[in-house]
């Protein structure tokens, strides 16, 4: 009697389905090496953050339980979930980027789907959002990225939309003549589309919405631009081939970097975020998988899902927090993840950028106008359907700012409170927290001092050593300004304060002592009081509190110094706070325009600190 083999063989027929049963085994191993990620990664968080809450009650309650010292702690807990996940996104980033062949690839396995001449088969729609911004600069940029398509020879694959909310009639009319000159350029190898809403309703999102109900389904894919957003021609292809190949993403986010750029302010900002983003998002990527984040530009989505699923609700009453929502992107992506699509993002730096704020005061509007759009979150952790970690994500934007209050809370209980502490366990607990909040930069710093071609871009060893000084310095004075202003926002939330959705200066031209002493008069005379506050209670911990206090009462000039231009190309031209873009520039000249406002400054930064 002959059995019957129970399994298929390795026939011609049954290849697919032996293709199938294999691609869902390794989808479930994947799934499951996720979940013991997932597993780990909060078990450290968890674990980090009871020891330091521990520490800190040891270093408290020397002489009992008090109500205040309670406020206090509580005060902290509150600002521990972004100091662990910080803290241990580097450890795991550092150590991916040092014992890894290919850490991004082994994060973002999607990467290792395609081999980089995939032919274009699907149309993508290129969704370029303005409101008020100079016509100059939209121009310079879509026209780098724009030429650079019909280069490739895929240019007939995509489409621009142009998609303004602007009111002022002399901007709509220079933005409809940069779209004229753009298709004239262009001709019939890239169409071009110029659309303005007399509506605005539901700010950008409103704005996509209505791009989707008008032309969504004649694409598959879209590329979401900010006016301020640059992509290589590469870096767009690379996402349509990641997107073709891969079914189940619904939106694809590539790591934005900071364009170069003659503000001090963004200058030195931008280096700082350089250092901070390539440790940090490696980490996070290894835990968050296929629930990643969007920050709602410089990413391609599935259209046919993105219209089907992610339509924002309007949040009902007439709070600053109802209404239409200001952070759109991360619901976005946590209602992709509920519809069953993975939300993915590529943790390496590979052509796509944006323009940081040239100013102080234009970089504290920017964070009130997130730190509103991630208090409405509040109104949605409720939604039904959620996975944990998308619920968790929007919990973690909505503790990113509530820190700000927390640690500003825990100082003025402070001065309140008449209890002796630990002042050698204070001392060691305030060392390791601040470590562990600057441990992403550290983490990238270390890597770049590693490696010899990363040094070279960044200037050499002097230059990154010295840059890394000035930034830190640089991001500990700014600390407790960002933290009060958050905190005044806040406290005005209730009363109806908000921020009005306007557009973004861009141009570093400066700051005067007078627009600075409006903004900033509260910050200053806040610093003096607390300074001398500190001065009468804690005199032997100068060295802790004077960051803070010189942070806030030397804001007024502090703001006017770092938005002079005249400081940002002494930079440029001392090779200080230097990104690769302006080492690389002088070998990709097709990239000059493009970097003009730094050319500007001189291009002989671009090669200060290579060897001769």
């Amino acid at each position: 009697m002959r059995c019957r083999n129970p399994w298929p063989s390795a026939s011609k027929g049954s290849t697919p389905m032996l293709s199938a049963f294999q691609i869902a085994a390794a989808s479930a191993a994947a799934q499951s090496t996720l979940r013991r990620r997932r597993l780990v990664f909060a078990s450290l968080v968890i674990v980090t953050s009871l020891i330091l809450l521990g520490l800190m009650s040891a270093a408290l309650f020397t002489e009992g339980f008090d109500a205040i010292g309670f406020g206090i702690l509580l005060m902290f807990a509150l600002t521990l979930p972004w100091t662990s996940i910080g803290f241990w996104n580097a450890v795991i980033g550092f150590g991916l980027m040092h014992f890894s062949r290919d850490p991004a690839g082994l994060v973002a396995p999607h990467l290792r789907s395609i081999k980089g001449d995939e032919p274009i088969t699907q149309s993508t729609a290129l969704l370029i959002c303005i409101r008020h911004e100079d016509t100059d600069r939209l121009e310079r940029n879509l026209g780098f990225m724009l030429d650079g398509l019909v280069r490739t020879g895929h240019s007939q694959n995509f489409h621009l939309y142009m998609l303004s909310d602007s009111d002022h009639a002399d901007i709509v009319e220079g933005e409809q003549q940069v779209a004229a000159r753009l298709a004239e350029r262009l001709g019939s190898r890239l169409e071009i589309t110029y659309r303005r809403r007399e509506d605005h309703s539901g700010y950008k999102a409103g704005n996509i919405r209505d791009f989707c109900e008008r032309w969504g389904s004649l694409h598959r894919f879209a590329i979401v631009l900010d006016a301020d957003s640059v992509m290589t021609p590469a870096a767009m292809l690379r996402l349509v081939r990641i997107m073709q190949a891969n079914a189940n993403i619904g939106i694809l986010q590539t790591l934005v970097t900071g364009l170069p750029s003659t503000s001090p302010f963004a200058r030195v900002f931008q280096f700082g975020m350089r250092l901070g983003m390539r440790s940090y998002t490696l980490g996070a990527a290894s835990w968050q998988g296929d629930c990643g984040p969007y920050w709602g530009h410089n990413a391609i989505i599935r259209l046919a899902p993105f219209i089907e699923h992610c339509h924002l609700p309007v949040l009902p009453g007439t709070s600053p927090l109802s209404g239409h929502i200001l952070s759109h992107d991360q619901l976005e992506a946590v209602l992709m993840r509920r519809a069953g699509y993975e939300v993915r993002v590529l943790p390496d730096e590979d052509g796509s950028w944006e323009e940081n704020p040239p100013t102080m005061p234009e970089f504290i509007r920017r964070d009130l106008r997130w730190c509103q759009g991630n208090m409405q979150y509040l109104k949605l952790l409720k939604m039904p359907g959620l996975l944990p970690v998308s619920r968790c994500q929007l919990w973690l934007a909505i503790a990113m700012y509530v820190g700000a209050p927390a640690w500003l809370g825990m100082i003025a209980l402070g001065l309140l409170r008449d209890q002796p502490v630990n002042i050698p366990l204070f001392l060691l607990l305030f060392t390791v927290t601040m470590t562990m909040c600057f441990a992403p930069k550290f983490a990238t710093l270390g890597d770049v001092l590693l490696r010899p071609d990363l040094r070279r871009d960044y200037g050499g060893t002097a230059r990154v050593l010295i840059s890394a000084a000035i930034e830190l310095v640089f991001s500990v004075l700014m600390a407790p300004i960002a933290a009060v202003s958050i905190t005044l926002f806040l406290m005005g939330l209730p009363f109806g304060r908000q921020i009005g959705w306007t557009s973004q200066q861009r141009d570093a031209v400066g700051l005067s002592w007078r627009d600075a002493s409006q903004r900033l008069w509260l910050h200053t005379l806040l610093g003096l009081g607390l300074g001398l506050a500190f001065w009468q209670v804690f005199p032997s911990t100068i060295l802790l509190w004077l960051p803070f206090v010189l942070g806030l009462s030397a804001s007024i000039p502090m703001a006017v110094i770092s938005a002079d231009p005249r400081l940002g190309r002494w930079l440029a031209d001392s090779g200080l706070c230097r990104i690769p873009e302006e080492a690389r520039l002088p070998d990709k000249p097709e990239y000059t325009e493009l970097f003009t406002p730094f050319a500007q400054a001189g291009l002989a930064s671009a090669t200060a600190g290579q060897p001769k």
